[in-house]
């Protein structure tokens, strides 16, 4: 008897899950699985050659596309951005309108960059392979890469322990790239639905090896609006430039905002500054 009812609610709640093996298929790209059973799908931008004066911006440092997947039954929240060129905007745009995938900001987070990119950021709820299809014929429409097997990273130029200590988080190598998330402490909600921090509400760290030793970081820090002035005044005062503020989301609560940032010097200086600016903020150790 316990074996039979054992076996049929593992059945209803098998039911009850999205099919990732289809949504990978719609997707025609293999997703990362994270923790709280999302499913991440990128979509770097190494197709381009973007450069930040004399710095060449590398995809997992400012240019790293993707779309996320929450499980909500057998449906799915999705939530993601999108790098685009400006002659792809348009055409990306109509199509994911067209497949039921709606826009929540377009925008810049860099400053002074050749060629000017743009970062959309897109949201669905619903069957989780119609949502996979649409973004799948969006990109389509865009020079964004098949995924390939990522190559061996060249040695790194970073020293992570000491980033690390400075700012008093660790964080994890992306290539060439070491990059730290920082979640909100409080609790973010959308229509009732509690978004994770992957599905981009963690404040973003990312250093890359410059040229003489130094580092070029870029990122963003999710703020309430209280913390939006002091946050850009730590930026500002430890040499390091907020490059935009705006939203990603239209109807979160609370309301939150994000700041982009860049600067180049020394690695452990600017963790300090980091440090000091996330100081400002209500995020979680």
């Amino acid at each position: 008897m316990f074996a039979t009812t054992f076996g049929l609610l593992t059945s209803i709640l098998a039911t009850q899950a999205p099919n990732w093996a289809a949504v990978d298929s719609a997707m025609g790209r293999p997703s990362v699985s994270q923790p709280g059973g999302i499913h991440r799908y990128n979509f770097p931008r190494s197709d381009l050659t973007v450069m930040v004066g004399s710095v060449k911006v590398l995809p997992a440092l400012a240019l790293g596309g993707w779309v996320a997947f929450a499980p909500d039954g057998d449906q799915a929240f999705a939530m993601g951005d999108l790098v685009l060129t400006t002659d792809e905007l348009a055409p990306v745009l109509a199509k994911l309108q067209q497949g039921g995938v709606e826009q929540s900001a377009i925008h810049h987070h860099l400053v002074g960059e050749t060629p000017r990119v743009l970062y959309v950021h897109v949201h669905a709820h619903g069957d989780p392979v119609a949502i996979a299809k649409a973004v799948r014929a969006a990109v389509a429409l865009t020079k964004i890469p098949a995924p390939t097997p990522a190559a061996a990273p060249p040695p790194l130029a970073l020293d992570t322990a000491a980033i690390a200590g400075e700012l008093g988080r660790s964080g994890r190598l992306n290539g060439a790239v070491y990059q730290v998330s920082v979640p909100r402490a409080e609790t973010i909600k959308e229509g009732g639905f509690t978004i994770p921090s992957a599905l981009g509400l963690g404040t973003a760290i990312n250093f890359q090896p410059a040229a003489d030793g130094k580092a070029a970081i870029t990122g963003d820090f999710v703020l309430l609006a209280s913390e939006v002035n002091p946050v850009i005044r730590a930026l500002s005062e430890n040499g390091i430039s907020p490059t935009s503020l705006h939203n990603h989301l239209l109807s979160e609560e609370p309301r939150l905002f994000f700041v982009h940032f860049w600067a180049e010097g020394d690695a452990r200086a600017l963790a300090r500054g980091l440090r000091a600016a996330l100081d400002k903020t209500n995020s979680a150790h």
